[in-house]
C-alpha cells in the first residue's frame, strides 16, 4: 500500500504542474488522469478510479481525433474498472468500443488490439460466457505472437488467460498445458522473484488436483464434491484423501471412509 501511496502523490503532483502549464484541456492532462485511476483501480478504490478514468476521457474526446489510440485506451481502462466492479454490461461495451478504434486507428495485429480482445475475454469468463471468453483469449494470442518476440512475457499472459478459461470449462488437461506453457516463457522472459511465478506455480496445482478429482469415478466424485462444499476441506486435502481412497477395496468402504473422516472433521 506504501508504493500505491507514493505512486498516487506523485501523480497528482504532475497533475497539479500540468493544470498550471498547461491549457484546461490538454491531453497531457489525460495522461496524469488516467495514471492516478491507474492507481486508485489497484488499491480497490473504484468509484475513484472511475471518476479519474472519465476525466481522462473527457479530455481526449475534446482534444484528440474521433479515432485516436489514446481514446481507445480511455475506453479500455474504463472497462477494466466497470469489470472490477461486477458492471460487466458496461464493462462489455466499453471494451468493444476499444476494439472498434483501435481497428481503425492501428494495423490488424498491432499489440494494443490483444489488450482489447483479453479485456473482452475476462468480462465474458467473470459472466460465465466461457466459449465467447475463449474465443477472444485465442484472439489475443494470435495476435501477439504475431507481433511481439516469441519469449515476451504479455504471452505468457494470454497462455494464462486461457488456462484459466479451459478450467472454468473443467478441461483441466488444456489448462495444465496452457499454465505450463505460460510459465515456460516466464522462465525465459522475468527474473525469478518476479510475482507472476506464484501465480504460474497455483494454477499449474490447481490444475494438477482439479484433474484428479474429475477422473475419479461418479459416486466417490459425488463426497469429495460434499467435501469441497464445506469449510473444512480444501482441494489439497480431497486430493490427499483420494490418494488414501485408492487404497481401499471397494465403494462401500470408500464412502463409510469419507463419511466417517467428514463426521470426525464437522
Amino acid at each position: 500500500m506504501g508504493e500505491y501511496s507514493k505512486a498516487l502523490s506523485s501523480f497528482e503532483r504532475s497533475l497539479e504542474i500540468r493544470k498550471i502549464a498547461l491549457p484546461p484541456n490538454h491531453p497531457d492532462l489525460a495522461f496524469s488522469y488516467t495514471g492516478i485511476a491507474l492507481v486508485y483501480n489497484n488499491m480497490g478504490q473504484y468509484s475513484k478510479a472511475l471518476s479519474s478514468s472519465e476525466r481522462s476521457l473527457e479530455i481526449r474526446k475534446i482534444a484528440l481525433p474521433p479515432n485516436h489510440p489514446d481514446l481507445a485506451y480511455s475506453y479500455y481502462s474504463i472497462g477494466l474498472v466497470y469489470n472490477n466492479m461486477g458492471e460487466y454490461s458496461k464493462a462489455l461495451s466499453l471494451h468493444e468500443q476499444s476494439l472498434e478504434i483501435r481497428k481503425i486507428a492501428l494495423p490488424p495485429n498491432h499489440s494494443d488490439l490483444a489488450f482489447s480482445y483479453t479485456g473482452i475475454a475476462l468480462v465474458y469468463n467473470n459472466m460465465g460466457q466461457y466459449s465467447k471468453a475463449l474465443s477472444s483469449s485465442e484472439r489475443s494470442l494470435e495476435i501477439r505472437k504475431t507481433a511481439l518476440p516469441q519469449n515476451h512475457p504479455d504471452l505468457a499472459t494470454s497462455y494464462n488467460d486461457i488456462g484459466l478459461v479451459y478450467d472454468n470449462m473443467s478441461e483441466y488437461s488444456k489448462a495444465l498445458s496452457s499454465q505450463e506453457r505460460s510459465l515456460e516463457i516466464r522462465k525465459i522472459a522475468l527474473p525469478p522473484d518476479h510475482p507472476d511465478f506464484a501465480q504460474s506455480y497455483n494454477n499449474i496445482e490447481n490444475d494438477k488436483d482439479s484433474s484428479i478429482i474429475s477422473n475419479t469415478n461418479k459416486d466417490t466424485k459425488v463426497i469429495f464434491e460434499r467435501l469441497l462444499s464445506t469449510t473444512l476441506f480444501s482441494i489439497k486435502s480431497v486430493v490427499s484423501l483420494i490418494s488414501t481412497q485408492d487404497l481401499l477395496k471397494n465403494l462401500e468402504e470408500t464412502l463409510n471412509y469419507f463419511q466417517s473422516t467428514f463426521n470426525v472433521q464437522k
